[in-house]
């Protein structure tokens, strides 16, 4: 970076009080972190390599706010450097309906990833960092250096105590991320006040301990000179992440300067005036940028990005000219697409076919499409034996110093950090490039990683989450691992696909669904146990997100379930007709899928008339919208062999038959509406 000027004071002082102003006119927000970090920010997004009027251009500069609720900075530095938000847009901060929320969500051009759960926004970072290093290892060839982008981020002392940030920036420096740039605000404050109440640890040291590299700033308050120079060594680290060390002063200028008062609401009308008078500012106007910030933003940043990208589309198109293969296939990911008859890989199954767990179903699948799908990138959370993910010829993603694999790999070893996987592979999707990113894990420890697989949801991010031992189909490893709310939770968020296949072919449709979505995640969740393949269902069918499995006239009851289950209730019914009782069977994979099915088609699913019987060897909260009846279990599991567990709850063809009686004989001479016919 060049040496810095009063021109750059002068932006430092502007991205100041747009911040505080944005603030002051919401009544609401969180002043003091945009006061201490304006300077880093001014310096970080200066030398940045973007175009504002193209923000998805894929080899530009990744930015982060990890400790979101500081987002008034953001949205100065967005406004200020040319993004589609205007001065209207900021003074609409926190207000319905705005384009500036009250932490940084991921639909807002210039935004990478939705932050506010602390510790989310730098696990996101690393996943962005592992996104850049596989498309440079892949796509890159000697002259044509297509990715190189870094990622910055910055974070607080609440990102450093979560322990999803130290899951993943564990990983990052096994991993050797050399494109990743972390600064940390330490300010010494967090909401109950000064940090020495609950944080005394040694960051560098523990930093140090992680692989990285750790950069010093003792003045981030003033010291834009060295900030410039800490962040152009940290760009020298090609085999290390770097942290830099910022010390700040949390509101630095105000009154409350230094104090937790000044965390998490506005300045004091007063003290709102001092600042701009001591900034130099008129003390009674707001919202004001000198011509001279924007034009210096616009000379040295935007224009420079924009020429950037223009060489990069000239590259690009010598690239396609001396590596036509490559470019062709990289240029399809860069429309969101998936290559064509990708589907007709998928594995179809008959009934005479054998009986087989789901989780072999799954890994047949990602055998299957692997090297149909060069954007197909993730792993396990240190159960890749048991969760069955990585494809026989894969290359695990590690640097190729370490002898392990290469960056060009796309099995990713998570180690045992399901809340971390959680957040990374969030920022592979994020990334661009139509990564369809995976974890792996137990379905009950899809728990460990709720606040990751929430973000994914609430941000529209396609990943997958590869779910295996579903139920107390598990057995010996009792109540501690047999999942009982999870899928019901999983079930209740917005925007979240949740499959639990009953066979091959439902297996085969739930990642026919998954990979084809471009804004909802993925849980698929599959069984250690062996499941038959079951007459009646395929992949058409189940895509749909439930079906009639087995359909007969002047049906006596419905019987609803999924996963393992439904082969049970195939044979209940065996065990009813013997009684001259005449069952329906439907197969429900995924609630989402299924109810955004046209009302035509999920009447025909659940017609009136007919008594409906949920039997889900899970909890039945959430089974009232299709089922009259629900036949699950509330408590926690117990120990065993799979098939005696099943026993002890009575998920028997006999039980399950049983339920069917009691619920046709309760509902006998009673009119009978589908549960899906609504007020509203």
């Amino acid at each position: 970076m060049k040496q810095l000027t009063d021109i750059d004071n002068l932006a430092v002082s502007t991205i100041r009080l747009l911040s505080v102003d944005q603030v002051s006119k919401a009544n609401s927000g969180h002043p003091g972190a945009p006061l201490g970090m304006a300077p880093a920010a001014h310096v970080v997004w200066r030398q940045m390599r973007f175009n504002p009027k193209n923000p998805t251009w894929i080899n530009r500069d990744r930015f982060v706010l990890s400790n979101g609720h500081s987002v008034a900075l953001l949205y100065s530095l967005l406004h200020l450097f040319g993004f589609d938000l205007t001065i209207e847009d900021l003074k609409q901060f926190r207000q319905v309906g705005s384009k500036t929320p009250g932490h940084p969500e991921y639909e807002l051009p210039g935004v990478e990833v939705t932050t506010g759960p602390l510790g989310q926004g730098v696990s996101n970072a690393v996943g962005l960092a592992i996104a850049q290093a596989n498309i440079a290892a892949t796509y890159n060839k000697p002259g044509f250096e297509l990715s190189n982008n870094f990622t910055y981020v910055f974070l607080g002392d609440g990102c450093l105590q979560e322990g999803v940030a130290s899951e993943a920036c564990s990983l990052a420096g096994h991993l050797q991320l050399g494109n990743l740039v972390a600064i940390y605000d330490d300010n010494r404050i967090t909401i109950d006040g000064n940090t020495n109440v609950s944080f005394d640890e040694d960051v560098v040291k523990r930093f140090e301990a992680y692989g990285w590299e750790v950069l010093f700033v003792n003045n981030g308050d003033e010291d834009l000179q060295g900030i410039a120079d800490a962040l152009e060594q940290a760009k020298k680290s090609k085999d290390k992440p770097t942290l830099i060390k910022m010390t700040t002063t949390i509101g630095f200028g105000s009154l409350a300067a230094g104090s937790h008062s000044v965390h998490g609401a506005p300045l004091k009308a007063d003290d709102v005036k001092q600042l701009k008078t001591k900034l130099g500012f008129n003390p009674d106007e707001s919202f004001v940028v000198p011509q001279e910030v924007y034009d210096y933003y616009n000379k040295n940043t935007i224009q420079p990005g924009q020429q950037y990208e223009r060489e990069w589309e000239e590259l690009f198109a010598k690239y396609a000219e001396a590596y036509p293969n490559e470019a062709a296939e990289f240029k399809r990911r860069l429309e969101g697409k998936l290559p064509e008859n990708w589907e007709s890989k998928l594995p179809v199954y008959k009934p005479t076919d054998s009986a087989v767990a789901s989780r072999k179903l799954s890994e047949i699948v990602i055998e299957s499409i692997y090297n149909e799908l060069p954007e197909l990138i993730g792993g396990s959370a240190d159960l890749t034996p048991s969760n069955l993910t990585r494809w026989s010829k894969a290359v695990d993603f590690q640097p190729p110093a370490s002898g392990l694999g290469e960056f060009s790999g796309r099995y990713i070893r998570f180690g045992v950090r399901e809340h971390g996987m959680g957040a990374i592979i969030n920022g592979i999707s994020a990334y661009g490039a139509n990564f369809k990113a995976f974890g792996a894990t137990f379905l009950n420890f899809v728990s460990y990683a709720a606040g990751a697989v929430r973000l994914a949801a609430l941000s529209g991010h396609p990943v997958i989450w590869v779910a295996t031992h579903d139920s107390i189909g598990l057995g010996e490893d009792g109540p501690t691992h047999q999942p009982i709310e999870t899928l019901a939770h999983l079930r209740a968020l917005p925007n979240m696909h949740v499959w639990r296949p009953a066979d091959g072919n439902e297996v085969s449709a739930a990642y026919r669904v998954a990979l084809n979505s471009k804004h909802t995640p993925s849980v698929i969740s599959l069984s250690r146990q062996n499941l038959p393949q079951l007459e009646g269902s395929s992949i058409e069918k189940a895509s749909k997100g439930g079906y009639v499995l087995q359909e007969v006239e002047n049906a006596d009851i419905t019987i609803v379930a999924t996963g393992s289950e439904v082969g049970i209730c195939v044979d209940a019914a065996k065990v009813l007709a013997n009684k001259n009782i005449k069952s329906r069977i439907v197969s429900l994979p995924d609630f989402h899928t299924f109810d955004r099915q046209s009302e035509e088609y999920r009447a025909s699913v659940f017609p009136d008339g007919i008594p409906i019987l949920s039997v889900e060897v899970l909890s039945t909260l959430g089974w009232s919208k299709y089922a009259h009846q629900s036949f699950g279990i509330d408590r926690f599991g117990v120990s065993g062999k799979g098939p005696e567990v099943y026993k002890f709850f009575n998920f028997t063809p006999e039980g399950i038959a049983e339920k069917a009686e009691k619920t046709i004989t309760f509902y006998k001479g009673k009119t009978v509406e589908s549960p899906l016919k609504k007020a509203f």
